[in-house]
């Protein structure tokens, strides 16, 4: 028979797979010689008291020999001579709009402002090497999207809306490790996202699927309330009788576009602040109980929130074992956010630390209608960028000075490659912002006692957490509720908030364009 079996291990026990048999046995009344074999379901950390279990969920088959089922399987068809689709943006939610097209027979043509994965790297570098970015190649423009240079974190819960599961064994299937099928808080890392990514690309191409790079859509083809395609570099045109428009939190040329076109968008809440660093160290001590390094166990993680003053202050990608990276999109911008490898093995842990802003929040900009929560998230990357002396030089101040509001007279090291300028931050950040963070940290310090530190430094500006901007939809057809055949879609619409919740959205839009164009 089979049995479903969750257990706790110690953390060498848990490093040690050769022997869970045997564990399995002796925190059981199961005979061993009865275990026919076992197979992991689910591996979570207990950190909750001094000592610290790792739980895992088995399926045990006793007396029983074993026989797995494939949870999903896929039929990629050929799509060279199908009818046609075009998605803008090769993030998440659009590699997944279009691999779920190819199993519908839909030919899905993606169009990518960016470059492959491959050469996107080189103008990353480069970022770091000459301080120069390219409006169009980044850490949040081309294939994979922002979270291809990010930490690669695979946690949702949009589990309501989709099927979590199956996109992670796409993930799986495409060259992901399969700890990310068991792992509560799964992640792949930005070392080994770029290869999944271009093996994704593959099936898509493999299949008659079209992806084309260095194409900024410029225009959209409207014929009375219709979409029919689109306009790329003010020249190509590209037709089709659908449209989802995947393009990403950063793309503002695509929200001023909407905006011009007389295109419904809506202004929506989304949350500014600082990028903050400690030593990973630190955080093991005070995540693990223990100031002795366990071996067996990860770089330890946080995740923080309360309110102040009416407004949600949180934690926001929080990267162990990480480093914090530029990630702006535009020159005399700085925008920060943090990034990690599998290993997560670097000696800094950094998060986003952050406060929700809303339409109250960017009255100034009332003028700027739907993009006035742009220009607001625009003017802090401005004076950021300023703070730090104009050369992506970040703004940076130690922790216990910022609460005091007073310059550092010296800063810790930092992961941030482009170099730090001691800054009070409150000279540029507004007091709105300041002043909650603040009390958020006092607050954080008592659920996680010694993180409020000056060996941690803030840095200067976290801004792109999740899109200003909604552009809306049908509730059922997740059409535009004023352009037949626009689909907007994930992040950058204002619909998910990561690789996964994006790739859900991107397939459930495919799933409804698909009925449009087969109806």
């Amino acid at each position: 028979m089979k049995q479903l079996l969750t257990l706790p291990f110690l953390p060498h026990e848990s490093a040690d797979t050769t022997h869970f048999k045997e564990y399995i046995s002796a925190k059981t009344d199961i005979p061993l010689e009865d275990i026919n074999a076992y197979r992991i379901l689910k591996r979570a950390i207990d950190a909750r008291q001094r000592k610290i279990l790792i739980h895992y969920t088995f399926e045990v088959f006793i007396q029983e020999n074993p026989s797995y089922n494939k949870p999903y399987s896929w039929e990629y068809k050929n799509v060279s001579n199908s009818k046609p689709v075009i998605i803008v943006g090769a993030g998440p939610a659009g590699l997944y709009a279009a691999l779920r097209f190819i199993e519908l027979g839909i030919k899905p043509i993606i169009i990518e402002r960016g470059k492959a994965v491959e050469e996107r790297k080189h103008d990353i570098a480069a970022i770091n090497r000459e301080r120069k970015i390219n409006p169009d190649s980044n850490y949040c423009f081309g294939e994979g999207g922002a979270g291809t240079y990010s930490d690669g974190k695979l946690y949702t819960r949009s589990t309501k809306r989709g099927d979590v599961q199956r996109i992670l064994h796409i993930l799986h299937e495409h060259g992901a490790s399969e700890d990310i099928l068991i792992d509560t808080h799964a992640h792949i890392g930005t070392d080994k996202l770029p290869k999944i990514i271009s093996n994704i690309r593959n099936t898509i191409l493999e299949n008659g699927g079209e992806i084309l790079f260095g194409q900024r859509v410029t225009d959209f083809i409207i014929k009375g309330k219709h979409i029919h395609g689109v306009i790329t570099n003010h020249t190509n045109e590209h037709t089709a009788s659908a449209v989802i428009l995947a393009n990403g939190h950063s793309a503002r040329d695509i929200y001023e576009l909407l905006y011009n076109k007389k295109i419904l968008i809506e202004p929506k809440s989304f949350a500014v602040g600082v990028r903050i660093e400690h030593p990973q160290e630190l955080i093991n001590s005070i995540q693990y109980h223990s100031n002795e390094i366990n071996p067996y166990l990860p770089a330890a993680s946080y995740s923080l929130a309360c309110q102040s003053e009416g407004k949600g202050v949180f934690s926001f990608c929080m990267c162990p074992g990480g480093s914090i990276v530029t990630a702006s999109t535009s020159e005399n911008e700085l925008v920060l956010n943090g990034m990690s490898s599998a290993q997560r093995n670097l000696p800094f842990a950094n998060a986003g630390m952050v406060v929700t802003v809303d339409e109250n929040d960017f009255a100034n900009y009332n003028d700027m209608g739907a993009l006035k929560g742009i220009m607001f998230q625009k003017k802090l990357e401005e004076n950021a960028f300023i703070a730090g002396g104009s050369n992506y030089t970040a703004p940076a101040q130690r922790m216990c000075d910022f609460m005091e509001n007073k310059i550092s007279s010296s800063l810790t090291k930092s992961s941030y490659y482009n170099g730090l300028k001691s800054v009070a931050l409150h000279e540029f950040i507004p007091p709105f912002i300041t002043k909650r963070l603040q009390q958020a940290f006092s607050v954080f310090n008592q659920k996680m006692k010694g993180f409020l530190t000056n060996e941690a430094i803030l840095l200067g500006v976290e801004t792109r957490t999740s899109s200003p901007i909604r552009i809306p939809r049908d509730k059922e057809t997740l059409e535009h509720i004023e352009i037949a055949g626009l689909f907007p879609c994930g992040e950058g619409s204002g619909y998910a908030g990561g690789i996964v919740s994006s790739a859900i959205d991107g397939e459930r839009c495919a799933e409804q364009a698909a009925k449009k164009l087969n109806s």
